[in-house]
């Protein structure tokens, strides 16, 4: 887990092969069931650049069992499917322009369940935004892996949405084709010549145009 007051420069490798780690960005911790109890969201929000009209999301998510704390932060599309009405809180995100990210989330929007930070990373299924952004309780909770001592329920820093499962890929679109194709529509124009993936890499939340996510919806069939 990256503390939010590291000031140095982190670098690292990350799915997509390039460097320069996010600071404050953070493995998820294990999702849960949607909370019940309604929480007022701040509006403060720092400075982004806004996502596309009518955009679709890309959100990033762990597979495979790794241990921070001694709290396995596991989390795949399969999790998702197993809780109840295959509906959960997405929690733990600890980078600003992420969250504000969430915060531009509208009810009905869809996303790309992204398994990240595995042996094959890629896009594993299509999930729905079922509530817009509220409070994530994750960050008072001092047991949970992303705790953060300077966060008062007074002015809650970090913010979560709830999140659906839709389907399944027809079949898994991995990293490397979407990285071909980047490539390739980078060179000669195309739909993914400016995709979040790999120009705001270490992003867990990213915005999709239409075209992007259209796109790579009609790779299924290939």
């Amino acid at each position: 887990m990256f503390s939010l007051a590291v000031k140095e420069e982190l670098k690292g490798k990350d799915d997509s092969g390039t460097e320069d780690l996010e600071i404050g960005e953070t493995g998820r911790g294990k999702r849960k069931a949607p909370v019940s109890k309604n929480t007022e969201q701040q509006n403060t929000k720092c400075e982004t650049t806004p996502p596309p009209k009518d955009c679709h999301w890309l959100m990033k998510s762990e597979p495979d069992s790794r241990f921070e704390n001694g709290i396995d932060v596991k989390f795949g599309i399969e999790d998702l499917k197993a809780l109840p009405k295959q509906t959960g809180c997405w929690d733990g995100v600890r980078n600003y322009q992420a969250r504000n990210f969430m915060r531009d989330m509208k009810r009905g929007q869809r996303a790309f369940f992204y398994h990240s930070n595995c042996k094959e990373p890629g896009i594993a299924g299509i999930i729905q935004i079922v509530k817009e952004a509220y409070v994530d309780h994750t960050q008072f909770d001092r047991k949970d892996v992303h705790y953060d001592t300077s966060s008062k329920p007074e002015n809650p820093k970090w913010s979560m949405v709830d999140v659906q499962y839709e389907r399944m890929m027809s079949r898994f679109i991995p990293l490397s084709e979407l990285k071909k194709y980047h490539l390739q529509h980078k060179a000669k124009g195309g739909a993914l010549k400016d995709m979040a993936l790999f120009t705001r890499a270490r992003l867990s939340v990213q915005p999709l145009t239409s075209e992007e996510f259209d796109f790579i919806c009609n790779l299924e069939n290939e």
